[in-house]
């Protein structure tokens, strides 16, 4: 896929993974074209903002509103689903089922609705390929259920796609970012929520993750450079799903011997 061959629709796109990943390939020389909910002005990218509230788990919202953009811009030949919502971390006996069905709706329904509504026209053109933003949430367990399912759900309707639509030359593939230093993650650190060091020290690297490291994974998903890659989900997480279990071996220890430059 290059620059000509259409456009790249990013869901989510005026915040978050979904800001990194528009900014990023709009600088490769994508046209990019932003949806959001609460759309909102992206300083210093060359991205499109469409201007209209685009809601991923409105079945028409979707529909009507990717003919629009198409009527307006061209071609939808990429698709980056980064919409979503993080629920809050309650046990199960606590979980209302009015939140569980507003994650569900935004985080599974809604990339299964705009994927569909896209690939359906990618097949159609012989060409397109779709990144879905999943979870290591989705790969593991937490107190976050609703949020957890959904994104193990992404996962396996990522793979069903690259296997429905590989023969029409439409790739679907996932990233599965771990902790990542989003407005949202600062703002569950800041209320204490989420301790900073403990995401970091279950992590191989002992890190966060940056939102831009995401979007690098995205766009090589996306482009040319992963042309015989489909149905995958691929983890960026600084080594979270490698090193969590550490802990009950005492947790990772420093490599002896290294000298800082």
């Amino acid at each position: 896929m290059t620059a000509h061959d259409g456009i790249v629709l990013v869901t989510g796109g005026c915040r978050g993974i979904g800001a990194a990943t528009a900014t990023l390939l709009a600088e490769q020389g994508q046209r990019v074209v932003v949806v959001d909910i609460a759309p909102d002005a992206m300083p210093g990218t060359q991205a499109i903002l469409w201007p209209d509230p685009f809601d991923v788990a409105s079945d028409n919202a979707v529909i009507s509103g990717i003919a629009a953009i198409e009527a307006a811009h061209g071609p939808i030949s990429g698709l980056v689903n980064a919409a979503g919502v993080f629920g809050k971390m309650h046990a199960a006996e606590r979980v209302r089922m009015d939140n569980w069905d507003r994650e569900i709706n935004i985080d599974l329904r809604g990339t299964f609705l705009v994927a569909r509504s896209i690939g359906v026209q990618m097949t159609k053109r012989r060409q397109g390929s779709i990144v879905n933003v999943a979870s290591v949430a989705g790969m593991t367990s937490g107190p976050i259920h609703a949020y957890t399912a959904a994104k193990a759900g992404v996962i396996q309707i990522t793979q069903t796609l690259a296997a429905e639509w590989g023969r029409a030359g439409v790739r679907v593939n996932a990233v599965s970012p771990g902790f990542t230093r989003t407005v949202a993650l600062e703002a569950g650190i800041a209320s204490g929520a989420l301790d900073k060091d403990r995401l970091s020290r279950n992590t191989a690297m002992n890190r966060l993750v940056e939102p831009s490291e995401v979007a690098q994974a995205i766009a090589w998903l996306l482009g040319p450079l992963s042309s015989g890659v489909t149905g995958i989900n691929l983890p960026v997480d600084a080594g979270f799903i490698a090193g969590s279990t550490w802990d009950a071996y005492g947790g990772m220890r420093e490599v002896p011997g290294a000298q800082e430059s």
